[in-house]
């Protein structure tokens, strides 16, 4: 059960965090800066879930050894999410959002290679075919209006690696024991102080008093990152990292469905068979762990019956 409450929660990370592209473009497109946009996005989640994580009573007391632990996966982090604003500045957002969904990859390989995890075939197959709908979600028209494709494509990259770096260490380190809530919170609030920094050395940082771009802020701050990063947590630690990373399918799956109607990026034939595969994946996986799920009930009941007949 706990694996398939772990399925549950990857879905809904994946989805709400590919609304991130939307909202994140649209404060970009108003004329804020890659540190503005992501120290009001990080800034407002950390505050929401620290409120709603001392009403819930969490502890947020950590030893000196679990800081250091949580420093460096914030750190992973806000290079993921600067990285991919970078991406979106100058790549079209479904085609980032899509080369960022190639981290699946990394974190299977890593974890099977350096951490013991058992090696999978149907698993390295379903990251197989998810990489290759992402791939051909990626081909097309790249760069953005006044954008750079390279330099789009290498902070997409970027993404990749750190994003994948920070899955494995919530999953392999210290901070598998620390509440999720607690976690996420500080993962933010570190993150939010790494980008005020940024913000103040750069460009400056200003206070948005509209109410129209605080609904965006909002948008930005509560779904497509409080939630989507508390439940990747909770994803994490009951599904794995390697479940975790293939069920984000539903990430680049959104981002570019809002790239299309949204901000008129291209869609192809490419593109349609990419989110087939996409799709396939994901059913692949799920239909995988269902399989385990209803063998574990029939031994279950088999042995019931066997126990009520010697009784």
């Amino acid at each position: 059960m706990n694996r398939i409450k772990g399925i549950l929660y990857a879905a809904v990370s994946s989805s709400t965090f590919g609304l991130a592209p939307f909202f994140s473009v649209t404060l970009l497109m108003i004329g804020f800066s890659a540190f503005e946009v992501l120290s009001y996005r990080w800034g407002v989640a950390s505050i929401v879930l620290t409120v709603l994580g001392l009403f819930s009573g969490c502890n947020f007391r950590l030893s000196v050894k679990d800081f250091k632990v949580v420093f460096g996966l914030s750190l992973l982090r806000a290079i993921t999410s600067f990285s991919l604003i970078i991406a979106y500045q100058n790549i079209a957002s479904g085609v980032a959002s899509t080369i960022h969904f190639m981290y699946p990859l990394v974190v299977a390989l890593a974890m099977m290679f350096f951490f013991r995890e058992k090696k999978s075939l149907w698993v390295l197959f379903a990251v197989l075919i998810s990489l290759l709908g992402a791939a051909l979600l990626s081909l097309g028209e790249l760069a953005a209006n006044n954008g750079n494709a390279m330099v789009g494509l290498v902070a997409a990259c970027v993404s990749v690696f750190s994003y994948a770096g920070y899955i494995i260490g919530v999953r392999t380190t210290r901070a598998v024991r620390i509440n999720s809530t607690v976690l996420t919170c500080y993962v933010m609030g570190l993150g939010t102080l790494f980008y005020l920094i940024g913000a103040f050395t750069t460009s400056g940082f200003r206070l948005v008093t509209d109410g129209y771009i605080w609904l965006i802020i909002l948008g930005l701050a509560l779904p497509a990152t409080a939630i989507s990063n508390i439940t990747l947590v909770q994803a994490i630690k009951y599904a794995g990292p390697t479940l975790t990373s293939i069920l984000g399918a539903m990430e680049p799956l959104t981002a570019v469905v809002i790239g299309v109607f949204v901000f008129e990026e291209f869609f192809t034939v490419n593109s349609a068979i990419g989110i087939i595969l996409i799709l396939i994946a994901v059913s692949l996986v799920i239909l995988g762990q269902c399989k385990n799920l209803r063998g574990k009930f029939i031994n279950c009941y088999l042995c019931l019956q066997i126990h009520s007949l010697w009784s």
